[in-house]
């Protein structure tokens, strides 16, 4: 290899880690502007974010399924081992376009639940093996620091496989949630004409940081390609 492809390829390596750095940072931004911003927005119908969530749940015959609250920003999650919705704190009490979205985005993982979504299946099914892999991974990374540089780049790439496969999988589950989420808001009258498209706005931004994720990681992993060839030639 040339002295020019190599400066070429480190260069190239180094563009692309600040890519797909500045693409997180951007969708980490927008997230957050859109959280202040529907936070501020109140819902006409003056309802909490546990409060939707309950209509949603009960008119999909989910009475089963809990709302509970927990710390943190951000923190809303659903568990569909417990059948537990959970909003941070914020969404749980407030009656915001950003809590009601929240609310209902969880609900629509719930939804996607009681149906059978294959994407969703799926993904439960590879949560158990991408931490298993990733466990195994990181132990064979601090062992490969010590066989060298190539051993650690190959395990790397094998990581970035693993959680790409995830994510890939992941992308159509949030963006499922979402459109349900839309749907159910709609369908019993729960939001407005405007505050219609403000809940798509706020669930658009969420569901970029998952798009941001993905193409990070690509980058991330053509990086490491990269590098390992440098390494064997």
């Amino acid at each position: 290899m040339s002295l020019m492809t190599m400066q070429f390829e480190n260069m190239l390596t180094i563009l692309l880690f600040f890519a797909g750095l500045i693409v997180v940072i951007y969708a980490q931004s927008k997230i957050n502007n859109a959280y202040a911003k529907s936070s501020k927005i109140k819902i006409k119908n003056g309802l909490s974010g546990v409060e939707v969530a309950r209509k949603i749940l009960d008119s999909n015959n989910l009475s089963n399924i809990h709302v509970v609250s927990v710390g943190g920003t951000l923190t809303d999650h659903y568990d569909p081992s417990r059948k537990v919705v959970r909003l941070s704190n914020d969404v749980f009490n407030n009656d915001s376009v950003a809590a009601i979205s929240v609310a209902a985005h969880e609900c629509g993982h719930a939804i996607q639940d009681k149906v059978g979504y294959s994407f969703m299946k799926i993904r439960s099914m590879l949560v158990p093996i991408v931490n298993f892999v990733t466990y195994i991974g990181y132990i064979v990374s601090i062992i490969s620091l010590f066989a060298g540089i190539t051993g650690y780049l190959k395990v790397g790439i094998m990581l970035i496989i693993v959680s790409l496969i995830f994510q890939l999988v992941t992308l159509p589950v949030e963006f499922d949630a979402s459109k349900r989420a839309i749907e159910e808001l709609n369908k019993l009258g729960l939001i407005d004409k405007d505050e219609n498209t403000n809940v798509k706005e706020m669930l658009s931004a969420a569901a970029f940081t998952y798009v941001a994720s993905f193409i990070s990681s690509i980058l991330n992993l053509l990086r490491l390609v990269i590098m390992l060839g440098n390494r064997d030639d």
